[in-house]
C-alpha cells in the first residue's frame, strides 16, 4: 500500500491515528492551521502525485470550520495532482436536514454534498447517515458503512442477546435501525411512539412490544440534547425492564445532553450509554463506554484502495 496516504483536518485526529495504526501507514505529513485571520491554511508537505489519497475528516462541532478545512484539503490535493481523493467522513454534518419541512426550509445536506463534490473529490465513505436519501445527494460514489457490527459485539460479549434481551427503537422512523440491529442479537424489537411539540423536545406517549423482565438497548445514530434517549429509558424501566442500555453511532451531546445522561445513570434508568469515536467527546463521565469505528474505516479503505467489495463487511 505505498501509494495509499491517510491525511486529516483538525476534527477527530485521534480517530485518524487509529486507523492509520490499524492500515500500518503513517499519516501524511500535512500542516491545517489558521492564519493570524482566521482563515484556513493548508500545506502539503510531501508528494501526492498519483497517490490514492483518503481524507479523514468528521464534519462535527465546529461544523462549518470542520467542512471548510476538508474543502481546502481536497482542493490542495487536486491541484498537487494527487490520482484518487476518498473523503472519509465518519459524522455528515447538516445530515437531518435532508428535505423541506417547512415551504421555504433549505436543503442543507444536499448544500454539502454539492460544496464537496465542486472541490475534486473522487468519492465518499460515511457512517451511518441519519438519512439514507442523502447517498443520492451526491453525484460520485458513496460507501455507507454501519457501526451496527461495532456496537452489537460489544453488546454480544457482555453476553447480552436472545430473548432476554429487548431492542427498541426511540421512534417510529428509526424502527428498521432496530430491526436489523436486533437480527444481530437474535432479539425481538419495541418501539417507542412519540410526539415532539417542537424541536430537540420530545414526549414518549406509548411503548409498542414487550420489555417487562428484560434487559433493553435503546438504538438509536445520533443522541444530541439526550432528551429522546432519557424519556425512553425512564418510560422503559417504568414498563419494567430490568436494564436500560442506550447505544448511538454518533454522540453530538448538545445542550444539556452530558447532564441530561449523567442523571439518568444515577437515577438508575440507564445503566450505561454505548457510544463510538466518530466525534471525539468533550469530556468522558462514569457510565459511558467509547467504541472506535478504526478497524471499520481501516478495512473500508483497504478494500476501496484494493478494488474490494465493501457489501461483504456488512454480510452476517
Amino acid at each position: 500500500m505505498k501509494q495509499v496516504k491517510l491525511m486529516t483536518g483538525n476534527s477527530n485526529p485521534e480517530l485518524a491515528k487509529k486507523v492509520a495504526a490499524k492500515i500500518g501507514i503513517p499519516l501524511a505529513d500535512v500542516t491545517v492551521g489558521r492564519f493570524s485571520d482566521g482563515e484556513i491554511q493548508v500545506v502539503i508537505n510531501e508528494s501526492v502525485r498519483d497517490c490514492d489519497v483518503f481524507i479523514i475528516q468528521s464534519l462535527c462541532r465546529p461544523a462549518n470550520d470542520n467542512i471548510m478545512e476538508l474543502l481546502i484539503l481536497a482542493d490542495a490535493l487536486k491541484r498537487a495532482s494527487a490520482g484518487r481523493i476518498t473523503a472519509v467522513i465518519p459524522y455528515y454534518a447538516y445530515g437531518r436536514q435532508d428535505r423541506k419541512v417547512n415551504p421555504r426550509d433549505p436543503i442543507s445536506a444536499k448544500v454539502v454534498a454539492d460544496v464537496i463534490m465542486t472541490t475534486g473529490v473522487n468519492h465518499v465513505v460515511v457512517i451511518d447517515l441519519h438519512a439514507k436519501q442523502v447517498e443520492g445527494f451526491f453525484d460520485i460514489p458513496v460507501d455507507h458503512l454501519e457501526a451496527r457490527p461495532v456496537i452489537a459485539d460489544y453488546f454480544l460479549r457482555q453476553g447480552m442477546g436472545g430473548e432476554d434481551t429487548v431492542v427498541v427503537s426511540p421512534d417510529i422512523g428509526g424502527v428498521a435501525r432496530a430491526r436489523n440491529f436486533a437480527k444481530v442479537l437474535g432479539s425481538p424489537i419495541a418501539i417507542i411512539d412519540k410526539r415532539r411539540p417542537r424541536p430537540n423536545v420530545s414526549e414518549v406517549m406509548n411503548i409498542i412490544g414487550e420489555v417487562e423482565g428484560k434487559r433493553a438497548i435503546i438504538v438509536d445514530d445520533i443522541i444530541d440534547t439526550a432528551g429522546t434517549i432519557v424519556n425512553a429509558a425512564r418510560a422503559i424501566k417504568e414498563k419494567g425492564a430490568l436494564e436500560v442500555y442506550t447505544a448511538c453511532t454518533h454522540p453530538v451531546f448538545s445542550g444539556p445532553a452530558i447532564e441530561r445522561l449523567t442523571g439518568a445513570i444515577k437515577e438508575g434508568f440507564i445503566k450505561e450509554v454505548v457510544v463510538t469515536d466518530t466525534i471525539p467527546l468533550k469530556e468522558e463521565f462514569e457510565g459511558i463506554k467509547v467504541l472506535t469505528v478504526a478497524g471499520m474505516l481501516a478495512e473500508a479503505i483497504r478494500r476501496i484502495h484494493y478494488g474490494e467489495s465493501i457489501s461483504q463487511m456488512f454480510n452476517f
